[in-house]
């Protein structure tokens, strides 16, 4: 074989590009840190824990998507036992009444475009 040692060279910058990413995130550059956005002012209650959603926000907006457009039901359970009204507008953007402030700094730091407002009225930001 003439060209053995390309061959060799080839193989070793080939693998060693391709471990880079896996290397240099057990390293910590790959860590993750949460955005700083502003919370509601005062104690308010959310209709589930903090970190529930923070986590699953999203699936459980589409799940009221789909109760109060498909199946008529305009009331939430929390696991906590409380009911809610099922509006993200009504229920969710009373409290958090800064989008800016608030959805856009997660959503863009995770280059996450939600699709919120092609059907619902963005609110006026709070001053």
């Amino acid at each position: 074989m003439y060209n053995k040692k390309y061959v060799i060279v080839g193989i070793i910058v080939f693998v060693a590009l391709f471990t880079t990413p896996f290397w240099l995130g057990g390293m910590g550059g790959g860590e993750y840190t949460r955005p700083a956005i502003e919370l509601p002012k005062g104690e308010k209650e959310c209709v589930e824990p903090v970190e529930y959603m923070r986590a699953e926000h999203m699936q459980l907006l589409n799940e009221w998507r789909d109760e109060a457009l498909r199946n008529e039901s305009r009331v939430y359970v929390s696991s906590t036992g409380k009911k809610w009204e099922i509006s993200l507008q009504n229920t969710c953007m009373k409290c958090h009444n800064n989008p800016k402030e608030f959805c856009d700094k997660c959503h863009i730091s995770n280059s996450v475009y939600p699709y919120c407002w092609t059907c619902h009225i963005q609110p006026k930001e709070s001053k």
